[in-house]
């Protein structure tokens, strides 16, 4: 790896913490600790009556996940609105948050575009607002969209998965990047790592596969939220730090998943249903790079993978290998659309029995070692795609030479310890 280390002083002086409203590690774990309802970013920012964007010109980076239970004010009547609502929308309504503009990454602000779309430059119906289009958009290009809009403060809120190749945490960092050249201040808003904040899992990237499913060396399943994500970004690879501000949660735990929030689960992509997809997703999503499906055009993305010719010798082989914390079902499906189209393809269904001891990067691994074994098909899709999402040439090779789960595991554990030494300093909650 490559990280050029920054002392977390020269992070802070950069305005890494944001004052009153962020919470430090103590004060989130106290709130866990006394039973309160966990509070996203955005929630602790209104009831703090938006006083860090007072006077700023605002433009936010959200998408459909980027909502909020507990409402907010009509600008029109001052009456306290409820029910499950977007930040977009409550922002709005809000006379004390002046909202200029909003910026859509991939699959769009209003969530509307399948993946590697985008829903382009647009008026908001709901709110009349200028949409900015973010979505392969990087360097001068962006920061010449945030200086086009007028902004001040970018605001970023987007609920991630909690993996390396989920492309909003890179939509976070080219919107870092260019708010620095652009002279803007930016702003993150924290939400929970829906597959918990435990550790750091699977191998690193190295820089050669540099893609929009990864930009820097971090480890497929990184144990970060958004917020961590964003001092990481900036104390370790920004090449000019932006004027960075983070407005944590309250009530969130390192070892919480998802559904000990107590927040809706609104889907961030179209093939992210449910929580149960983004548990498997940081092992399961390397079959994009293989001929395999991946489950796209099933109701269970990523937790459904196979391929035409495959039976249940895959299912067998899989429970084999004693993977603590899941079970393998022989299944056959239908896509809809994407891989194998029309046709039945036979493979697996993976079962979550134990959260707790579940290893997604490892269970990933087994499941292309043993679909190599079984099934005389197997190949890899011929656009380095398996490089970009694992990172480097390690699991192809090692899986083409015929190395058990452990061998591929053991052999990036030295550069996932060492992303790991660095990761500590970038952690807000215990």
């Amino acid at each position: 790896m490559n990280l050029h280390r920054r002392s977390l002083l020269a992070a802070t002086v950069a305005g890494v913490t944001a004052g009153a409203v962020a919470a430090t590690p103590a004060a989130a774990a106290s709130d866990t600790a006394r039973g309160h309802q966990l509070r996203t970013g955005f929630e602790r920012l209104a009831a703090d009556g938006y006083a860090l964007l007072d006077g700023e010109k605002v433009g936010i980076v959200t998408n459909p996940t980027g909502v909020t239970t507990r409402g907010g004010t009509s600008r029109s009547s001052g009456v306290e609105t409820g029910g499950i609502r977007h930040i977009v929308d409550v922002m709005h309504a809000d006379e004390r948050v002046n909202l200029v503009a909003v910026f859509g990454p991939e699959h769009g602000f209003r969530g509307t575009a399948q993946a590697g779309g985008s829903e382009g430059r647009y008026d908001d119906p709901a709110t009349g607002l200028p949409v900015y289009d973010t979505y392969q958009v990087s360097g001068q290009k962006l920061a010449d969209v945030f200086t086009t809009s007028g902004v001040d403060t970018v605001v970023f809120d987007i609920q991630d998965a909690g993996a390396r190749f989920y492309t909003y945490i890179w939509t976070l960092y080219d919107c870092m990047e260019a708010a620095a050249l652009a002279g803007k201040r930016f702003v993150v808003l924290d939400r929970p790592n829906p597959i918990t904040g435990r550790e750091a899992y699977g191998p690193i990237l190295h820089e050669e596969y540099s893609s929009f499913v990864g930009r820097k060396p971090i480890s497929q399943q990184h144990g970060l939220t958004v917020a961590e994500l964003a001092r990481l970004y900036n104390g370790e690879f920004l090449a000019k730090p932006v004027p960075l501000e983070t407005v944590l949660m309250t009530g969130w735990r390192r070892t919480d998943f998802y559904e000990d929030s107590g927040l809706p689960w609104v889907l961030p992509s179209p093939n992210m249903p449910t929580t149960d997809s983004a548990l498997v997703y940081p092992g399961t999503c390397m079959f994009e790079g293989t001929v395999l499906s991946e489950g796209r055009g099933t109701t269970r993305p990523f937790e459904l993978l196979g391929a035409e010719g495959i039976d249940g010798r895959w299912a067998e082989a899989a429970n084999g290998v004693g993977l603590p914390g899941v079970e393998f079902r022989e299944a056959y499906f239908a896509p809809t659309f994407s891989k194998w189209q029309g046709k039945t393809a036979g493979g697996v269904q993976i079962h979550v029995r134990d959260r707790a001891a579940y290893d997604a990067v490892r269970t990933g691994i087994a499941l292309l070692v043993t679909a190599k074994q079984v099934w005389d098909g197997f190949a890899w899709l011929d656009n380095d795609h398996i490089e970009k999402l694992t990172g480097s040439t390690l699991v192809r090779t090692m899986v083409d030479a015929g190395a058990g789960t452990d061998d591929i595991v053991a052999a990036w554990q030295d550069e996932l310890a060492a992303f790991r030494a660095v990761r500590r300093q970038y952690l807000l909650y215990r």
